[in-house]
């Protein structure tokens, strides 16, 4: 039991874990001020524009009474569209933080510096006019 203990404190104790427990902490907290930007900010901008519909009370009541099963749709649109725009924020923030870093995007990358004998398959300098490996003389 002490050996899976101190393992467990070794793994808690790692960088990347605490980052990651920090990140989920400041995501539960942003997806919840999200969602309220959706529900109190967005959504009744939206129902002013379509004339008034109230997206949240949209259901479809499966049976009669006052506890009848319902599917309620409008709640449904309400967490899609909260997710568009977590995720929307995520990828600026992505892609904020990889400019910051210097990281290039695949349309960024370099010219390739090399080339691909047809003959024996090789890797040559993509300036070569004869592979150095079967002597082939090599076409531009």
């Amino acid at each position: 039991m002490k050996k899976f203990i101190q393992e467990f404190k070794e793994f808690a104790s790692q960088g990347n874990v605490m980052d990651m427990a920090v990140g989920i902490i400041i995501g539960g907290a942003f997806t919840a001020i999200v969602s309220s930007l959706v529900s109190d900010v967005v959504m009744p901008v939206i129902s002013l524009i379509t004339g008034g519909i109230d997206y949240s009370a949209m259901k479809v009541t499966l049976g009669t009474g006052a506890n009848a099963a319902s599917i309620n749709y409008g709640s449904f649109i309400n967490a899609v569209i909260t997710f568009l725009l977590v995720a929307l924020v995520v990828f600026f923030l992505v892609k904020g933080v990889a400019k910051m870093k210097g990281i290039t995007s695949k349309e960024e990358e370099e010219a390739p510096t090399t080339k691909t004998c047809p003959f024996c398959k090789e890797e040559v300098a993509i300036e070569a006019t004869r592979c150095p490996h079967c002597t082939s003389e090599l076409s531009e």
